[in-house]
């Protein structure tokens, strides 16, 4: 469906660059509730299931708050506060940094590892419903955004 049928725009969008920055900002909110929706049954939010993400990434390495945020997508997230509820799960844990006290390492645990191969087969089958794409257009569709982001 169009983006002036989805938001109901009852007057044209004033050039094709308006469009596309309403249309990317729609995209973007319509992606986060289908993903939410996929998340939830876990106890899981978009961003913890970033973090753990991550954690995995460094698996079976340690990594910093400060690692976490330099890497999140949604980087206004507030990466401690999602470490302590994801700590309060047991899917990570925390330990003092060797070579910062100050600091804390967090690794993801096994309860965190074994919980995301669950989310990821149930965000698998999710992403199932976007092979109405073919791959030449998901491809372009992948540089356009990246050149989006390039200047």
């Amino acid at each position: 469906m169009r983006i002036e049928e989805e938001i109901k725009q009852g007057r044209n969008f004033e050039n094709p660059y308006e469009r596309l920055v309403v249309n990317i900002m729609f995209t973007n909110s319509w992606v986060v509730d289908e993903q939410t929706k996929v998340f939830r049954p876990f106890g899981l939010t978009n961003p913890q299931y970033n973090v753990l993400r991550i954690l995995r990434g460094q698996y079976p390495d340690v990594c910093t708050v400060n690692t976490i945020i330099e890497r999140m997508i949604d980087r206004m997230s507030n990466a401690s506060r999602i470490v302590d509820r994801l700590e309060l799960k047991n899917l990570v844990e925390r330990t003092v940094c060797k070579t910062d006290r100050r600091a804390k390492d967090v690794r993801i645990t096994e309860k965190g590892l074994l919980l995301l191969e669950q989310v990821d087969q149930a965000l698998t089958d999710w992403l199932k419903r976007l092979t109405h794409l073919s791959e030449d257009q998901v491809n372009q569709l992948n540089e356009n955004l990246d050149a989006l982001r390039s200047k």
